[in-house]
């Protein structure tokens, strides 16, 4: 896939994480990017074991592009989560083959949140689905809201 397809038509499965600072949130799609399943989360310790598990399950989903949630301010703006992500991003897309994009994810921890209250989890089971759900979100916002979408180039620095 060159870097004018894979900036006009994303194809799946899609891989989505949502970086946290203990855990990273995941979720795929199927192939044709109709179901969005949640999975366990990844334990965040360092770069290099981040990138081994990030390619474990490009692997084993088959993923052809992997998404990046970014957590900006409210107002639009960049904070330092925002910087984090975009660092991480940048290091994956120099480490794989698939395309990265980062994606817009303000206010998706409140919503997955709602969402798994109202899929009828208790409060106590929630702790541990949230951030595959927030990965979740972020991978539908990706398929649905194309404008929200930042490739990042393997070149960035």
């Amino acid at each position: 896939m060159n870097h004018h397809q894979a900036l006009s038509n994303p194809t799946g499965p899609i891989l989505a994480l949502d970086l946290g600072d203990k855990l990273v949130g995941a979720a795929v799609t199927d192939d044709r990017l109709v179901t969005i399943k949640r999975l366990p989360p990844i334990k965040r310790s360092n770069w290099k074991r981040l990138l081994q598990d990030v390619v474990t399950l490009i692997q084993r989903y088959d993923a052809q592009t992997v998404v990046i949630g970014l957590p900006l301010n409210l107002d639009g703006t960049s904070g330092e989560a925002a910087a984090k992500a975009r660092q991480v991003a940048n290091n994956l897309a120099r480490s794989v083959a698939q395309p990265v994009y980062l994606q817009d994810e303000r206010l998706t921890s409140f919503e997955a949140t709602e969402n798994l209250k109202a899929e009828g989890y208790k409060p106590g089971e929630i702790p541990d689905l949230i951030d595959g759900e927030a990965a979740a979100m972020i991978l539908r916002d990706f398929i649905q809201l194309d404008q929200n979408r930042i490739l990042v180039s393997p070149d960035s620095r």
